[in-house]
């Protein structure tokens, strides 16, 4: 689950594949203008880049996405893409337990697809601060 992606994404396409994304989660910046809106069943995903996994605010995550932000998950392509495609299985390999589970439902099986939609984020988000 962890191999290294091979080619870069298509953020245009990324923001195409995104709309499927919106049926549970927005981007809304720190001073909460909604760069894409959508809805929160999932976690506002501006920041996602380089955050802790199960770290936003106010959000209930699944026990295992906290434990995987504690102990140092944090979003990069490698694990983004990997987590899209099955969130379950990226979280027992994670985490190494065969009993962890994922809330996201969704999956997105290609990993080109998952690429795009990474490449799309970093357009509207920005790294947490360090």
């Amino acid at each position: 689950l962890l191999g290294t992606p091979g080619v870069a994404g298509d953020a245009v396409r990324g923001e195409r594949l995104f709309r499927d994304c919106l049926a549970c989660h927005s981007v809304i910046d720190e001073t909460g203008a909604t760069v894409a809106h959508g809805g929160r069943t999932g976690p506002n995903l501006y920041g996602v880049i380089g955050r802790h996994a199960g770290s936003v605010p106010g959000f209930n995550y699944s026990r295992s996405m906290v434990a995987a932000g504690t102990s140092g998950l944090r979003w990069n392509e490698e694990g983004f893409v990997s987590y899209i495609r099955d969130a379950t299985a990226f979280l027992r390999t994670y985490l190494d337990d065969p009993q962890a589970r994922g809330k996201m439902a969704y999956q997105l099986r290609d990993v080109q697809m998952a690429q795009d939609v990474w490449a799309y984020l970093q357009t509207v988000t920005r790294p947490p601060a360090p």
